[in-house]
This record gives structure tokens, sequence and C-alpha cells, in this order.
């Protein structure tokens, strides 16, 4: 074999065989001809390709510090995977999240945890975690922001409430106010009803409207809208009740703005001169529902005010001084605070009246003792937050053997009754026996509030209206009847801790209620109401 090789550079390789020609040995030659211009090829590809090699491979070194368990676990992941880590790291993040909630059972947050992302990443920075324990310091993180946010959530629902159960400043200025324009004006004292109309408080003939109220802002705006809207006013007749406080900035109101009605009769509990065994069954009655109070107090109190999903509203609505009121409890003997009278309509301190109600006391109750709405605006069975199951302990049988869970409960704040009826029955006598057996259940059998026991004693003596009499929930942080229902309905009742005089109240309804306030009115300026 002979080499032969060009003196001009290596540009070509001859192999020749001594023993043969060209011939068969052609072909193999051509070949290896071949083979070297490729070598070539490939050793000049390899000069300019190697120093791109060696800079991707230091970036993954330096990629490996943070990134990666490993330099050559990076660099395996780049070739074999196509260069794309997001699904593994993805995968391998899911899987420790998961394995993290399953070490922590609960899932629940613990101390320690890193309050920010600044933190985070410094942590992650300095100490090399691996994701892991990235995915550990996470889960901590955010568990401990839930947290927060819930508790956070949970503390402004209270104070809500709590601000709810107070008396705004320009209440109390006006009931000062009219105190002491009841002690200098004659004309504040005048009698109420004036004489020419005494008759009227006991003729059947008239439209008897009865309101239980220490607020006398509110019973003025209660009276003002039932006569604003009444095709014949003077048919109204209006009897207000209410304590020995309020009696006086009451008495001084309606003597000193009498042209909102003709015929007002406003009474104190003071002037009630009732039997000794009357009195004997209110206190008892009163102390029962104090009784309720207490303990539902401190069941929210031992379980540090957590709620069961759902009941958040309910339970602190019932912590309300207003379930201890006694004008709210004595309704149950309205037959006795007026004896006189065969049919009457209750309205609550917090409506506002948009509908002549004359023909509530044409209606037939059907041999029934009181009127009132069971469905709301969304159709048959639809009330959603008042149904028994909202108001009754359904685990006890007492409760579960007499009413049904989803069934709705009427509604209170606009009610029809006949006294008449009523004086024939024993729900006043079947009310006492119902707060007696709470007592002995425990205390177990509803919540506080004056309705519960009221839906059991009248339990199979009340008759349904129509829905568009009477829209409640409007003191609700959220008002879900639709404007249409609003503008219809003869009675909004602003049923909720946001009562439509305090700042809490819905800025979307506080203007139905206050545009039956008497701005004109020279103490309504000076205590700045409308303010």
């Amino acid at each position: 074999m002979k080499f032969y090789i060009s003196a001009t550079g290596i540009k070509k390789v001859t192999i020749s065989n001594p023993g043969g020609g060209i011939g068969k040995g052609g072909g193999c030659a051509a070949a290896r001809r071949f083979s070297g211009r490729t070598l070539l090829l490939m050793l000049l590809v390899l000069a300019i390709v190697l120093p791109f090699v060696f800079v991707w491979f230091a970036f993954l070194v330096l990629e490996s510090a943070s990134g990666c368990d490993s330099p050559l676990d990076c660099m395996g992941l780049r070739l074999f995977r196509g260069g794309d880590t997001s699904l593994k790291i993805s995968e391998e993040l899911t899987r420790a999240l998961v394995e993290e909630t399953g070490q922590d059972g609960n899932g629940t947050g613990k101390k320690g945890s890193l309050e920010s992302f600044d933190e985070l990443v410094k942590e992650m920075t300095l100490k090399r975690r691996d994701i892991r324990a990235f995915a550990s310091v996470t889960k901590k993180m955010l568990l401990q922001m839930e947290r927060k946010v819930q508790s956070a959530k949970h503390h402004e629902l209270v104070y809500w409430h709590l601000a709810s159960h107070g008396i705004p400043k320009c209440l109390h200025c006006l009931s000062l106010r009219l105190t002491e324009e009841y002690s200098v004006n004659a004309m504040a004292r005048t009698r109420l009803p004036p004489p020419e109309f005494v008759s009227r408080l006991t003729d059947p003939s008239f439209h008897h409207v009865v309101i239980l109220t220490d607020n006398v802002l509110a019973a003025s705006v209660v009276i003002s809208s039932t006569v604003q809207n009444a095709v014949n006013p003077d048919k109204f007749v209006f009897h207000i009740v209410t304590d020995k406080k309020t009696y006086t900035p009451m008495h001084a109101w309606f003597a000193t703005n009498s042209a909102s009605s003709p015929v007002v009769e406003v009474k104190g509990l003071h002037q009630y001169d009732w039997p000794q065994e009357v009195n004997v069954r209110v206190k008892e009655m009163l102390e029962i529902h104090r009784m309720i109070w207490r303990r539902h107090y401190q069941n929210l109190k031992d379980s540090d005010y957590s709620f069961v999903e759902g009941t958040h509203e309910q339970s602190l609505q019932a912590l309300n001084p207003s379930c201890l009121a006694l004008l709210n409890h004595l309704r149950i003997y309205i037959p006795m605070l007026f004896p006189d009278l065969d049919k009457i309509v209750l309205l609550d301190d917090d409506v506002v009246v948009q509908r002549d109600l004359s023909s509530l006391w044409e209606t037939d109750l059907n041999g029934n003792v009181v009127g009132a709405v069971f469905d709301s605006w969304c159709g048959n069975n639809c009330c959603p937050g008042r149904k028994h199951k909202d108001y009754f302990n359904f685990s006890h049988p007492v409760i579960s053997s007499n009413l049904h869970q989803d069934d709705c409960a009427w509604l209170s704040g606009m009610n029809v009754f006949d006294l008449k009826a009523w004086r024939q029955t024993n729900i006043t006598e079947a009310y006492s026996s119902w707060l007696r057996l709470s007592v002995s259940s425990g205390l177990q059998l509803w919540r506080p509030g004056a309705l519960p026991p009221t839906l059991l004693a009248f339990k199979g003596l009340t008759q349904s209206l129509d829905p568009s009499w009477h829209v409640a929930g409007l003191g609700s942080r959220s008002i879900k009847s639709p404007e249409v229902i609003l503008k219809s309905a003869a009675v909004l009742h602003f049923s909720g801790p946001a009562k439509p005089w305090l700042e809490i109240s819905n800025p979307e309804v506080r203007s139905l209620w206050y545009r039956y306030v008497n701005s004109s009115n020279i103490f309504v300026r000076k205590c700045k109401i409308m303010n």
C-alpha cells in the first residue's frame, strides 16, 4: 500500500494497492475519499460549536445552585426533556403541597411562618431551599394569611352588629329637647287625643293601628307614612304604647305635631293598672327570656364566637338587647292592653308604609287569630333565612314533633289581629306554657327572641296574606328584594340590625324611610337628624 500526499496541502489523499488496479477496489477508494471530507467538515463544525457548548454548560452549572438538585440534573432535564422543566417542577410542587397537607392534618398554619413575600424570597435565597421546603413554607404562609383574613371578616361582622346596638346622638338629642319642651310648653302637655276625638279610641268603625315603641322618631315615621298614603286618613286611629322614660318626649312630639293625624293616643306602661297575677306572669316571662339569652351568649363566648357556616348573622342578632325589651314581649298581652278593641293592625316601629292599609281591616281571617305574610316575593315556600330551622333546635324531640323545619315562619312587624277571636282561645296561656317547657328542657328549644314561642303559641291560628303586603329584611347587610318589589310593597320592614336611623343602614333603601321624617320640625333641625 502506498500513500500519495499532494505538496500543495492536504487536499487529496490517495491510497493505492499494488496488488491490483482500480477494478474491484475502485468503489472502496471513493468511499474512503468521501469519509475524509466528512471528517474535515466535522472538525470545522466542532471548532465552531464547542465554545457555545462550554458557555451553555457553564450556565447550567450556575443555574443549578438555585433551580436544580445538581448540575447533572439540570443538564439531564434540558437534554432529555427538550429544555422544558415546568411540567416536572409543577408535579413536584403539587406532590410536596399534598404531602405537607397530609402531615399537617387539619391544614392550619403554624406559628413562626413567614409574614411577607419579601421574607419568603430571602428565606429561599439565603438557605437555598429545595422545592419541598419551598412548598412547606409557602403553604404555612398562605394558611396564616387565610386565617388572618377570616379573622378580620369575623371581627368586622361582630363590630357591625355591635354598632347596631347603640342609639345615635341625634335621637338622644331629640328626646332631651322634647322632654324639656314638655316641661316648659303647655301645648306639649295637652291631652291626646283632643276631647272631641276620645270616642274614636274604642269605635270599631275606625281603623285602629297599634305601635309598641320607645323611639319617638320611628313612631312619627310610621304614622306619617300611613297617613300620607291613606285614601281616607280620618278613618285611622293610632295607639302608641311606650315605657315610662319615653312617655314625656313621645307625648310632646304628637301634641305639637298634631297635623300628622287627627287621632293619636300615647299611653305609658306605668298608666296601666293590671292585676297582680298578670304582673307576676310578665315578670316570669321576662326572666325566662333573659335566661335563654344568657345561655346563648355563654355558648357563643365559650366557642370564642365561632359559628356554624351560614348562621353568623342569626347568632349575633339573637344577642341584640331588643330581644330582652319589655315592649317586644308585651305583644302576647295585646288583648289586655286594648280590652275594648276587636280588630287591630300591629306595626313595628321600623316599618314604613307605602300603600293604603284600609283593606286589611276587611280581610277575612277565616276564624284565625292573626293574619301574616308567610311566603316572600320569590315564590311559594320561599323564605330565605326565616324557616323554622332558623329559629328552633330540631334535634330536640319536643320541637321536631310539633313543627316542620323547612316550613316558613310568618313575618311579624305588620300583622292583623282579631282580638275577639284571640280572647276565645288560650294563646297567651300556651305562650307561658312553652316558656316553662323551655326551662325544663335546658333552655335549648329555640334562639333568643319573642318570635319562636309566639310561632308555637299561634300554631294553626294564622291566616296567610299576600306577600306584597309586607317585604322584610331591609335591615340586613345586603338587600335581596328587587327594586320593583320594594316599590310595590305596602309595608317595608327594616328587620335586621341596620335600622334606617343608624349610620350602618343600607343607603339604597334609607331614603325610603327618611322621606317621611318631618324635616321642617325645629327639633329635627337642631338635632341634625337629616344630616
